[in-house]
């Protein structure tokens, strides 16, 4: 047992404000001198990029759907550990969770796996004596909900507020802040959400320095500092990677050697859940970061590869100039060893992406689409290969605005079992690669399979460049 000071910044629904508010929130209390542990609920990547920015912290993320409910509060208290308060941030509006299967991964059932208090995060703009109803609709549709206060945001004037204070007071709801409409707080979007961090470093400060400035100014501090240390003690332990891979489907502990497995980053590769890298060093290996922007050569020792998501798209042209790194990922891949790819690690394996040429390991080719595809899915391995073995099933979640042509290979990496069935994806050698972006938490198998593949490779210098 253990009390984690905790809160969870919720809203109506999405665009009212929770992640300016919630990085706000942690960039303050941060600048307060408070250890401050970031999370999200759901898929997102772009987001704990700038709570990690805020709090110094990894961004972590709590996905009910893709871990299960079960691996919520121990995730949880594996990545606040040390902390002296935790802020959740929300998905979508506060009850929204996975499409037809009522509250699973929603905002509303973190936060009560959590035993967390709810702040409910309202755009005013447009309302005055009505958001009484909306607060109380919001309040009291799940009882097990905690809703603790409001944070008003967009309010238009003194006189604005005054009116919102008078309402949400005969409701019984204490206002926990008040902010004015501030374009300098605001982020940059583009196809897929926010601009990552990653691509705009200096400006990222600044807006999230804006966003303290903003919340100290306008929200109470104290009150919600209260508000966290009210929540009630959090039971069982805290999530361990080494334990985790030691429990997997592999059934054995770190694999001998420590082999040197590459992890792409950088601008154009951004989306990583803070606990792959944690499951791949639990699990024997030594995990070595590089930039296909820039670096010309993979790691030295490279023995596998993961290139994970992000937005190769927007540098398809620096990419695919860097020559001596696409014919180091070709001759790494011809070589047999284990290369996972996902969703734009899949695009930079492919022959072409927008018309320029990629490290052609694919014979596919990618561009970019009006359509969306987003969404959870559920799968099935359809054969051995470098991740997982054959018939291992996994929850996962795609988002891009991208086609690749053909989408699936002669070996697929994936049948797709719901909420379609399809076939995904491209097993070739050792490479393995997909749209579909697994959390590692949910089957650490994958972590120690990729090791023990990686193991059974020699360090290949000669293909580093």
């Amino acid at each position: 047992m253990s009390t984690i000071p905790r809160l969870v910044i919720a809203a109506p629904a999405s665009g009212s404000g929770k992640t300016t508010v919630a990085t706000g929130l942690m960039a303050a209390f941060t600048e307060a001198g408070l250890s401050v542990s970031a999370h999200k609920v759901g898929p997102d990547y772009i987001d704990p990029g700038y709570h990690a920015l805020a709090t110094g912290r990894p961004g972590r993320n709590l996905d009910a759907y893709l871990c299960g409910p079960g691996q919520i509060a121990p995730l949880f208290r594996h990545g606040s550990a040390g902390a002296d308060l935790a802020v959740v941030e929300g998905v979508m509006g506060l009850y929204d969770g996975a499409s037809g299967l009522g509250e699973l991964s929603s905002t509303a059932q973190v936060a009560k796996l959590l035993r967390a208090p709810v702040v409910l995060v309202v755009d005013a703009s447009a309302q005055s004596r009505s958001v009484a109803a909306l607060v109380h609709g919001f309040a009291s549709w799940d009882p097990e909900v905690r809703l603790a206060g409001v944070i008003l945001n967009k309010v238009g004037s003194d006189r604005h507020e005054e009116l919102l204070r008078d309402a949400l007071d005969e409701a019984g709801v204490p206002v926990l802040g008040a902010l004015r409409r501030a374009p300098q707080v605001q982020t940059p979007s583009r196809h897929l959400g926010l601009i990552p961090v990653a691509e705009r470093q200096a400006d990222a400060l600044e807006s999230v320095r804006a966003q303290a400035a903003q919340v100290r100014e306008g929200c109470d501090l104290k009150a919600l500092l209260a508000l966290a240390h009210s929540a009630p003690e959090l039971p069982g332990t805290a999530w361990d990677p080494a334990l985790a891979v030691a429990q997997g489907a592999e059934g054995a502990a770190a694999v001998p050697g420590r082999p040197v497995v590459a992890v792409a980053g950088g601008a154009a590769f951004t989306f990583s859940y803070a606990e792959h890298p944690e499951l791949l060093r639990a699990a024997g290996a030594e995990v070595a970061v590089f930039d296909p922007l820039r670096d010309e050569r993979l790691p030295a020792g490279t023995q596998a590869l993961v290139i994970g998501g992000g937005f190769p798209e927007m540098y398809a042209a620096e990419l695919s100039a860097n020559e001596p790194l696409r014919r180091a990922v070709v001759d790494l891949a011809a070589s047999g060893a284990p290369v996972v790819a996902e969703c734009a690690g899949l695009l930079y394996l492919s022959r072409t992406l927008d018309g320029e040429p990629m490290c052609g390991v694919l014979p596919a080719d990618a561009r970019m689409s009006q359509r969306l595809t987003l969404g959870y899915r559920e799968a099935v391995a359809l054969a051995d290969n470098s991740l997982a073995v054959a018939g291992t099933r996994v929850r996962g979640h795609e988002f891009h605005r991208t086609v690749l042509e053909p989408g699936a290979g002669a070996s697929p990496a994936w049948g797709m079992t719901h909420p379609a069935r399809r076939v995904e994806g491209h097993v070739q050698g050792g490479v393995h690669a997909s749209y579909l972006h697994v959390h590692w938490a949910a089957e650490p198998s994958l972590a120690r399979r990729l090791a023990a593949r990686a193991a059974d490779r020699p360090p290949l210098e000669a293909h580093c460049g």
